[in-house]
């Protein structure tokens, strides 16, 4: 089974960072000033032996590959940020490709919304915007990616490289686009692109084209997160409904027999229950044959959002492990795959890591090496 863990560059400096949120800027600034917001809330996470790294370095990028395939990680898939040619934190990804004797697989996703303040305002404004432009741009962007597409550890699906696209319905001549690249591809000698896509706006899209694409990942815990908000919603309108219903053959004598305000927001952040989530995922059928089953580590954003925030409550390395061993099973069973995305190998300031910290150390990580040789899908 090939586990395909997201990776977060946001950990060296970059000019636009240090211009939009003050000098020496990096995702440490926001794991490091996290604080708990309530009893047994586990912040801040800190980094076993207090590693801060710089994705500068190219030893962390060899530290950081050992360990994954150490415990059974296929692959890293890199979050790319282009802007029309202009990059943001592109060099770890330009210093893992140019260190050949980094010894692990990887493959792109490109994050293709524009740069916003949001996560500290209400009343947010746009950094760096997105454009899309037209063949010319396309090609531009292409010939980028290229150098990444041909390296011998960038995960190809029967020799088409894989490449996600976060958020497609953002962009204007989507499959025109696509095959345009697929195009470019063909003429190097590729068999094509393997695009697919994985935000849960695009996933859940009634009347969405996604012709263009293979794979539709499920996005974790993104996907169980917006099917608990829906069966949620449906109860909050029967509620509803059965308070009309009373109000109106009481003549509001009984104004409060159900009390709404349960589902009022209050002044802490929104909080999930792991085995909930989790119990979502595994109960989850495939939309269709392009689906791709994922996995997450954890979830909490409180370090960039604070009480606007959410986070998942209750996760243990033991749960993750028990819930990722039946996942295993559901991608070769339910959904006919050979891989899983999970959120996520260093996302610190969303909760969603794997490197070692202070309090587990190594124990997520030991726990994807027990699932996969219990299931005998370890692919090392």
């Amino acid at each position: 089974m090939k586990i395909i863990t997201f990776y977060l560059p946001q950990f060296h400096e970059i000019p636009e960072n240090n211009k939009w949120w003050g000098k020496g800027f990096t995702e440490w600034v926001n794991v490091k000033k996290a604080t708990p917001l309530f009893d047994g809330h586990y912040q801040p996470r800190i980094p076993k032996n207090n590693r801060y790294y710089n994705l500068l370095d190219a030893d962390t990028l060899k530290w950081q590959a050992s360990l994954a395939k150490k415990y059974g990680i296929y692959g890293f898939c890199f979050y790319h940020y282009w802007f029309d040619g202009h990059m943001l934190l592109e060099k770890p990804m330009e210093l893992f490709l140019k260190n050949k004797s980094i010894d692990i697989n990887f493959c792109i996703s490109w994050a293709n919304e524009d740069w916003t303040n949001a996560w500290v305002t209400t009343n947010s404004k746009t950094l760096i915007s997105q454009t899309y432009g037209d063949k010319k741009q396309w090609e531009k962007h292409y010939k980028y990616l290229k150098q990444f597409f041909i390296d011998k550890r960038y995960i190809k699906i029967d020799n088409k490289p894989l490449i996600i696209i976060y958020r497609p319905e953002l962009i204007p001549n989507l499959n025109n686009m696509l095959k345009h690249l697929n195009k470019l591809s063909l003429e190097d000698g590729f068999s094509g692109l393997c695009f697919a896509y994985q935000h849960v706006t695009f996933g859940t899209m009634k009347d969405k084209d996604d012709s263009g694409f293979e794979y539709q990942i499920e996005y974790q815990p993104a996907y169980a997160k917006y099917d608990l908000q829906q069966k949620s919603n449906k109860i909050i309108s029967k509620i509803k409904a059965i308070k009309r219903k009373i109000d109106i053959f009481s003549q509001k004598k009984f104004h409060r027999v159900i009390d709404l305000s349960v589902f009022k927001k209050n002044n802490l952040p929104h909080k999930d229950n792991y085995d909930d989530i989790w119990n979502c995922i595994l109960d989850r059928k495939p939309d269709s044959e392009k689906s791709v089953p994922g996995a997450f580590v954890d979830w909490d954003n409180t370090p960039r959002r604070n009480t606007k925030g959410s986070l998942v409550y209750g996760a243990t390395p033991e749960k993750f492990y028990r819930y990722l061993k039946q996942q295993i099973i559901n991608a070769k069973e339910k959904y006919n795959k050979d891989m899983i995305f999970m959120f996520a190998w260093n996302e610190w300031a969303e909760g969603g890591y794997l490197e070692p910290d202070e309090k587990y150390g190594e124990r997520y990580l030991e726990a994807i090496k027990n699932a996969l040789d219990e299931t005998n899908e370890n692919p090392y």
